[in-house]
């Protein structure tokens, strides 16, 4: 049996209560996963559960965790069949990057020769390994697999001129107080 709620604006079908019964140290488990758990999908699961651990209803847990009625129900079995343990596997079908196959001569090459921009990391990734990614690509690869991120550099200005310096400021005097209004020699601020 299942009932129609709106949420977000829509209307979602919210299944009846499913009984399951939790232990205190199952409990204790969940509250503990749903902040430290280093994967923010899994806190989100393991919210949803200690929100049922807590007696609250369903209709109640999809509006405070934010999730569907379908994908609740979909937490719950995964937690019937595997425990808190199934409820930590996390499969993405997504396919690996090409890249991870290089990172070592990659990340070796790059640390010894750095490259000024990432066009030019991407070039040469491209020259080592044949692949060719955006500029965007190489960014979050280099970050995120082999530890480097791109350092900011700005240029210092040079030594001040001290003769030039003065001859600046009596030009910039004489030019700025002969306006309309304006007495000789004021400086604008």
């Amino acid at each position: 049996m299942c009932y129609k709620m709106l949420y977000r604006n829509v209307l979602a079908v919210v299944p009846d209560m499913v009984r399951i019964e939790f232990s205190e140290a199952e409990k204790e488990a969940l509250h503990q996963e749903r902040f430290h758990h280093p994967h923010p999908r899994v806190q989100k699961k393991m919210e949803v559960l200690w929100l049922k651990s807590q007696g609250v209803a369903h209709q109640d847990i999809c509006r405070l965790a934010r999730v569907n009625g379908n994908t609740l129900v979909s937490y719950l079995h995964q937690y019937e069949q595997g425990g808190i343990e199934g409820l930590k596997r996390v499969s993405f079908r997504g396919q690996p990057s090409k890249l991870r196959a290089h990172r070592h001569s990659i990340e070796a090459h790059l640390r010894a020769h750095p490259p000024a921009t990432i066009n030019e990391a991407c070039a040469r990734i491209a020259e080592l390994t044949g692949i060719r990614r955006s500029p965007t690509q190489v960014r979050l690869f280099l970050k995120h697999h082999c530890g480097m991120k791109r350092l900011k550099t700005g240029v210092l200005p040079a030594k001040v001129d001290p003769v030039a310096q003065e001859a600046f400021k009596k030009n910039t005097r004489t030019h700025a107080g002969s306006g309309p209004g304006r007495k000789a020699g004021t400086v604008l601020r």
